[in-house]
């Protein structure tokens, strides 16, 4: 083959391969752009289907929250005895029971959110364990007479966790 053949061939093959090289970049970035579009599209129908069920979610884990602050626990939840151990029990069961009613709505919410829902939990009840065992309680009435007095000084868990909430629910916007 002479030199002028080889020229030829390369005066062929050159741009043609210029021209599929680009027109694969083109339809890569074309095609990657169409799938991102529709990623996009299904979130976008997605968040409007799951937005509400999310804001449910938190709606349900205030009402949660607010139910077992030790303040309105106590005063909704009135001794059945004066046996302090017994009634702490008591109190303590119903924290449990409302936080298996919720325990679904762990699905909707971040992880974060659910251990600081947890962690509140288990201070409010490790809260009412503490004042159980103080010499000052003698009896239920003292016990919430103890609780109700320790809030005044410090802030409830469920607050510090309501606070949190507030603030996650204020980012999906």
């Amino acid at each position: 083959m002479d030199s002028t053949k080889i020229i030829e061939i390369l005066a062929y093959t050159i741009p043609s391969l210029i021209t599929g090289g680009v027109a694969y970049f083109l339809f890569d970035s074309y095609f990657k752009d169409q799938q991102n579009t529709r990623r996009w599209l299904l979130q976008k129908d997605n968040r409007k289907d799951t937005l509400p069920l999310r804001l449910q979610a938190y709606e349900r884990m205030t009402l949660f929250m607010e139910r077992i602050n030790p303040s309105q626990l106590l005063i909704r939840i009135t001794p059945i005895s004066n046996d302090k151990n017994e009634y702490t029990n008591y109190v303590i069961a119903q924290v449990e029971q409302e936080f298996e009613h919720n325990l679904a709505q762990q699905i909707y919410i971040s992880d974060e959110c659910w251990s600081i829902i947890t962690a509140a939990k288990n201070a409010t009840i490790q809260m009412i364990r503490l004042a159980t065992k103080s010499e000052k309680v003698a009896n239920a009435n003292q016990l919430r007479e103890v609780v109700l007095s320790d809030l005044l000084e410090k802030q409830s868990p469920s607050s510090a966790a309501l606070a949190f909430i507030k603030n996650e629910v204020g980012q999906l916007w």
